[in-house]
């Protein structure tokens, strides 16, 4: 694994860090196949952000949750930073997702338990950061996304806007080549959801990170740098 993760962090930017090809997912309901991905595939680029469109139920978040290493194609391959990724046991899949990626989901999904802060530190945390050095870098990614005067609160005391920046900030907390986001703005109100978006693509941008995310928003694809599109179970 180790060998793995220093390969990974080898690539110049610019590189391709992620790479699709023929991606295949079928489920069965009541005994019967239901594809819902049927090929397809592209390439994420280092510093580039792409959005990922298409009618509801085409498949996009399916496509992120395997690219995002939470579930296996069919069929397929996905290799990030050339290393193929889809066949990997769980223990080295969430090494990756650990140290690899950071993901945004249209709920914040903060603990409810843990304040603004605490819930950025527990990626670092698990990856094993000192509790001083993840304590200071949560705070720092607090104050980078306007929330840094929320550290101390916890999630019920916070408004969703709030919520959904402070989980823009534990997304970031590993430093992650690859950030993946599922209706990242979905579950807010429209100046909110502009607000927050803006921090997502600002923090982006500085990191030099690649970012794909899911949105039914043309305003927000049209900010991307490009588009993918799932039509019909076609990745395009």
């Amino acid at each position: 694994m180790t060998t793995i993760l220093n390969s990974l962090s080898q690539v110049r930017r610019g590189d391709v860090v992620m790479s699709v090809r023929d991606i295949k997912k079928t489920f069965v309901e009541g005994g019967q196949p239901l594809h819902i991905l049927r090929g397809g595939g592209f390439d994420l680029h280092r510093g580039e952000i792409v959005a990922l469109v298409g009618q509801s139920g085409s498949g996009k978040s399916t496509l992120l949750q395997c690219v995002g290493l939470l579930d296996k194609p069919t069929s397929g391959s996905i290799l990030i930073d050339g290393v193929p990724v889809q066949k990997m046991d769980e223990a080295a899949r969430t090494k990756i997702r650990r140290h690899k990626m950071g993901f945004v989901y249209q709920r914040h999904n903060l603990l409810s338990d843990f304040t603004a802060a605490e819930n950025v530190m527990l990626p670092m945390l698990a990856a094993g950061v000192d509790q001083d050095v993840a304590c200071a870098r949560a705070l720092k990614l607090l104050r980078a996304a306007d929330v840094g005067h929320r550290a101390t609160h916890f999630p019920a005391e916070m408004s969703g806007g709030e919520q959904q920046r402070t989980a823009v900030a534990r997304a970031l907390a590993n430093n992650p080549e690859i950030l993946l986001a599922d209706e990242p703005t979905g579950s807010l109100d429209p100046a909110h959801a502009s607000a927050v978006f803006d921090i997502l693509m600002n923090l982006t941008r500085q990191s030099k990170m690649a970012m794909l995310f899911v949105t039914h928003d043309m305003t927000l694809a049209g900010r991307a740098d490009r588009t993918i599109t799932i039509d019909n179970g076609i990745v395009k």
